[in-house]
């Protein structure tokens, strides 16, 4: 009965623990969704404050990050922000190495369509507006560059970063050429040149491009836009004339709320490949020691982040099937004597795998051979050393609950036949035997029966081994 009673004690504390941890669980859970929807509850009262406030406002929207689909979101909402505020003018900072087309065709058909006039600029010196940038400079309003920069290069490749051959290469090409011609044309600027951008990967410094008529000035900072741009008459994608009245404004800058900056960095296919590898690791341990929840929680988060991640990136599903056989082989290894051939074998479905995964048209749109190394042997070990102890565990004989009774070595307190009582383990049982067995004997337990055990003389054991 003390052994009953400790036991209760035990499962006590263990659900005391359990509902403690699912309490933090859920308490984390409820700070995420906070996070997640105070960001747009925030920016509507900066909106109403800058709305009742007299001062006019310059936003300025900084774009110095890789195009895709989250820093494409930031700037539809900034420039949104700017028309709900009344600003004067927005100052679209850039300084990208490219990315993704669909995104950068959304962040061209915004500023295309942004109610207030935009003012892109290729800042500060030594910042660059690379292939997807090039396109979104030429499509503002207003379109300038600090010196030391340089812009162009934006010729369309494959998404594993080739060039792309045959009668498919030039209906992209021509279609990238006539959608940027499309509207610089319409603002004024010299089509012919910008064409050479596409169609010949041309590059420009800010000079070059100043007197190849592709952008309006060549500016210090946004204070020098402003003294430069207040007061002039700007034409907008509809031909409207627009007088800008900068004089007095204050920049504001918007920034990416939480949410966007959490998900721009999983968008790193580096950050998502760690990602992965830590959910991987994460749900294993909550199966094979079910009860523990924070492997599984973090698990289940690091999974969903990085399924995002790899839904928007240009992911080769041939790469994420070499990981999951590298996996697969690293488990078989841990079961299997295979002197290290099925663990080399992971190693270099691993690493193939990794490389091929995510096939940016952009080196920053692709995983590192150092995070893949970074990656691959860890895992490795890890997964091995687990299976290896979850196989191990397995084969060894249980030492709790009534299965590690068996084979204890106890004395008869009394008489034991039908019925008697022995002290075993520590604690007083319940026993019976087939043959009789006087109180003082040493006795050892066969089997049990619910709280009950059943007992042989240890003399009798021995005889027979």
């Amino acid at each position: 009965m003390n052994g009953v009673r400790r036991s209760a004690v035990r499962v006590s504390a263990r659900n005391g623990v359990r509902s403690f941890a699912i309490r933090a669980a859920a308490s984390g859970v409820l700070a995420w969704l906070l996070l997640w929807t105070a960001v747009p509850v925030s920016l509507a009262a900066r909106g109403t404050a800058a709305q009742a406030g007299s001062t006019p406002v310059i936003v300025e929207i900084d774009l110095d990050d890789i195009v895709h689909p989250v820093s494409a979101d930031y700037v539809r909402e900034g420039l949104k922000h700017a028309g709900e505020i009344g600003a004067r003018a927005v100052i679209l900072r850039i300084d990208t190495p490219g990315g993704l087309i669909d995104s950068m065709r959304d962040i061209v058909e915004s500023v295309l369509s942004s109610p207030v006039p935009v003012i892109a600029w290729v800042g500060p010196n030594g910042a660059r507006a690379a292939s997807a940038g090039f396109f979104i400079l030429l499509s503002a309003d207003v379109a300038v560059m600090s010196p030391g920069t340089n812009t162009g290069a934006a010729h369309p490749i494959s998404s594993d970063g080739s060039d792309i051959g045959g009668s498919l290469k030039e209906k992209i090409v021509n279609d990238a050429a006539a959608y940027l011609r499309s509207y610089v044309t319409q603002r004024g600027r010299n089509a012919a040149v910008a064409e050479t951008g596409v169609l010949q990967s041309k590059s420009f410094t800010a000079e070059e491009a100043l007197h190849a008529h592709l952008i309006d000035a060549v500016v210090n900072d946004a204070p020098d836009i402003i003294r430069k741009y207040d007061g002039a008459a700007v034409r907008r994608i509809d031909q409207r004339s627009v007088k800008l009245d900068l004089e007095g404004a204050t920049i504001e800058p918007f920034e990416m709320s939480s949410r966007q900056q959490l998900l721009s960095r999983v968008l790193n296919p580096n950050i998502a490949l760690i990602l992965a590898v830590i959910g991987l690791v994460g749900l294993y341990v909550e199966i094979t020691h079910p009860g523990l929840i924070l492997p599984g929680v973090a698990g289940a988060i690091a999974i969903i982040l990085a399924l995002f991640a790899f839904n928007l990136l240009p992911v080769n599903w041939a790469g994420a099937a070499l990981i999951l056989v590298a996996i697969a082989l690293f488990v078989m290894e841990a079961t299997i004597t295979s002197h290290g051939i099925l663990a080399l074998g992971g190693i270099v479905a691993m690493i193939a795998g990794g490389l091929m995964l995510v096939e940016g048209p952009i080196p920053q749109l692709r995983i590192s051979l150092a995070t893949i190394l970074g990656v691959t042997f860890p895992l490795a070990a890890i997964t091995v050393f687990l299976v290896r102890l979850v196989a191990l565990s397995h084969a060894r004989k249980s030492v709790t609950g009534g299965e590690g009774m068996i084979g204890e070595i106890g004395v008869a307190r009394t008489d034991v036949h039908a019925q008697g009582t022995v002290f075993v383990h520590g604690e007083l049982w319940k026993a019976r035997s087939t043959s009789p067995i006087e109180s003082g004997a040493t006795v050892r337990v066969v089997r049990t029966h619910g709280l009950e055990v059943e007992v042989e003389k240890q003399s009798e054991t021995n005889s027979r081994n």
